[in-house]
């Protein structure tokens, strides 16, 4: 039963993937890397070292996604600071991971969080620009 329930989430993804705006697509990166935070937190409160480094090395894996399709040509000075604040995110789980320190993974679900937001926020008639 539980394989076919992680096999129709597969698909379901999938198609939501493949039909996905750009702007969609970065909304999905963020609940994804929020998702595997909030399971990193999880895992780290039930002493899940196993867990943890899995969540963790997916959230970041997703931070690097998200870092890596900046435009930095076109996005300016918005593109180098969110370049600055990935960058500072990834070096602090790997903090988070070394101490065990579930207050940094807050840090860094919160700033996620607040990018996430203002992403939100852009109006629909701008998603395809």
């Amino acid at each position: 039963m539980r394989g076919s329930l992680q096999a129709y989430r597969k698909v379901d993804i999938e198609s939501q993937v493949a039909a996905a705006s750009p702007h969609r697509l970065v909304q999905m990166l963020f609940n994804g890397a929020l998702e595997r935070l909030a399971r990193t937190r999880y895992a780290m409160e039930q002493n899940d070292m196993a867990l943890k480094g899995e969540q963790l090395n997916k959230a970041q894996g997703i931070i690097s996604g998200l870092r890596g399709s900046l435009d930095m040509e076109q996005g300016g000075e918005i593109s180098q600071n969110l370049d600055a604040l990935y960058d500072y995110m990834t070096r602090q789980l790997a903090a988070a991971n070394m101490a065990n320190d579930v207050n940094i993974i807050d840090e860094i679900s919160g700033l996620l969080r607040e990018v996430k937001a203002g992403w939100d926020a852009i109006p629909a008639d701008m998603h395809h620009k």
